[in-house]
Parts: C-alpha cells; sequence; structure tokens
C-alpha cells in the first residue's frame, strides 16, 4: 500500500505511549494500534484531527504517499 502511518514516529518524537494518547484522542488502543501498524483501511477526519491537536503535528508528519513501483512484465516465452 503506498500510504504509510508514520505515527510511531511522531509517537516516539514526543515520548508519549499509544495507550496515552488512545485515552485522550477517545479511541481504543486497539483501533490506535491498528492505525499505527498501518492495517486500517480507513481513517475519520474527527479521529485524525484529534490526533494532530494533541500531538501538536500536521496530517503529513503521520501520513506518508509512496508510490509503489510497477514490476516490469516479463516476455512471454514459447
Amino acid at each position: 500500500m503506498p500510504i504509510i502511518v508514520n505515527l510511531d514516529v511522531v509517537l516516539a518524537q514526543r515520548k508519549m505511549r499509544l495507550n496515552d494518547l488512545a485515552e485522550a484522542v477517545d479511541i481504543t488502543p486497539q483501533n490506535l494500534s491498528i492505525l499505527k501498524t498501518g492495517k486500517a483501511r480507513a481513517i475519520r477526519f474527527s479521529t485524525l484531527e484529534a490526533i494532530c491537536e494533541h500531538l501538536e503535528c500536521q496530517p503529513a508528519d503521520i501520513l506518508e504517499f509512496r508510490p509503489e513501483v510497477e514490476k516490469k512484465k516479463q516476455p512471454v516465452r514459447a
């Protein structure tokens, strides 16, 4: 997936634990963990806003776009 979640990096920079952030933004630690590990398929803007407000960061500090490298097709040999 070309969207990379850097929440763990921002948490480390702020010296904050995941459980503390979860409590502060009123989200379950399990759901925040799913986001942190990049397994989430979506995030509500209200949740992203609460995380950014509490961590005093921008969404781009947490979310990063890295395009996938296209795989070259191998020629079919007869």
